[in-house]
């Protein structure tokens, strides 16, 4: 019945140990081999996503940036793109220096911060990507950006969200991966709408789509798919919403929904 498997990684496919356990590549590997395309939808760069896709040999297009990119893994043909417009981009620059709020930029797959802190080395060593710093994002502000990202405090993150809004809100898809990341996309940059151009691409209707996620940026995707699956470490927003909740991320949650939905195995 599933023709098209979406799963965001951090806290999903991947364990609080940052690995794919063998019993989910296994049950990977089985749905593939009954012609399920399976893919990843995530937040983080196209550099980093592949890394974990080469970790479980998916050889297909991938979803990244929160469905602001997608991308075919070995020759790297770009399917589908949306930048930040450049207006919102400039302002959101503006706001987070007026604000001191520490703000990454992500021009031609390659992470940038205006300074070398705690925050970006944090974030470098999670994604597994390297960074460069540039203390004048004005330079770097004209050109496409699949992203920008906002590190901070949870709550605080919540109040910054909340300005925004009305700022650059009818410009940009602002969304959370994490307690403390707050992310900003162009508005078709959303991991629903990149599940809706996958499914188009490979000639699935939704009904034949899974999606599995954990976080509120997974919120589009699961409402899009046709079967919607919460982690069951997901945060309550998500559970609230979903079709399903299966087990925790530690738990092979994703091997859970694959052979109860797909291999049919109880």
């Amino acid at each position: 019945m599933y023709k098209l498997i979406a799963i965001d990684v951090d806290d999903t496919l991947l364990t609080d140990e940052i690995i794919v356990t063998e019993g989910t590549k296994r049950a990977l590997e089985a749905a593939i081999a009954q012609g399920v395309l399976v893919t990843l939808a995530t937040g983080r760069m196209f550099a980093s996503a592949q890394k974990i896709a080469k970790q479980i040999e998916l050889n297909v297009p991938i979803i990244t940036y929160q469905g602001a990119l997608v991308k075919t893994l070995l020759d790297g043909q770009v399917l589908y793109e949306r930048s930040v417009p450049i207006d919102a981009a400039k302002e959101l620059h503006a706001y987070a220096e007026a604000n001191g709020l520490h703000l990454q930029l992500y021009v031609d797959d390659e992470l940038y911060g205006t300074e070398d802190n705690d925050k970006i080395k944090a974030y470098s060593k999670l994604s597994n990507i390297p960074y460069k710093i540039e203390p004048d994002f004005n330079k770097l502000l004209d050109f496409p950006m699949n992203k920008m990202l906002i590190i901070d405090d949870p709550d605080r993150l919540d109040r910054v969200a909340e300005e925004l809004a009305p700022l650059i809100g009818d410009r940009v898809h602002i969304t959370k991966s994490k307690a403390h990341y707050l992310e900003f996309m162009h508005k078709e940059g959303t991991k629903g709408h990149a599940l809706r151009f996958m499914a188009e691409h490979i000639g699935c209707s939704m009904e034949e789509t899974i999606a599995i996620g954990d976080a509120w940026n997974d919120n589009e995707m699961i409402q899009a798919a046709g079967l919607g699956v919460a982690m069951g470490n997901a945060i309550q927003s998500l559970k609230d919403i979903a079709d399903y909740v299966t087990l925790t991320n530690n738990e092979e949650g994703v091997r859970h929904v694959i052979e109860k939905f797909v291999l049919k195995a109880e």
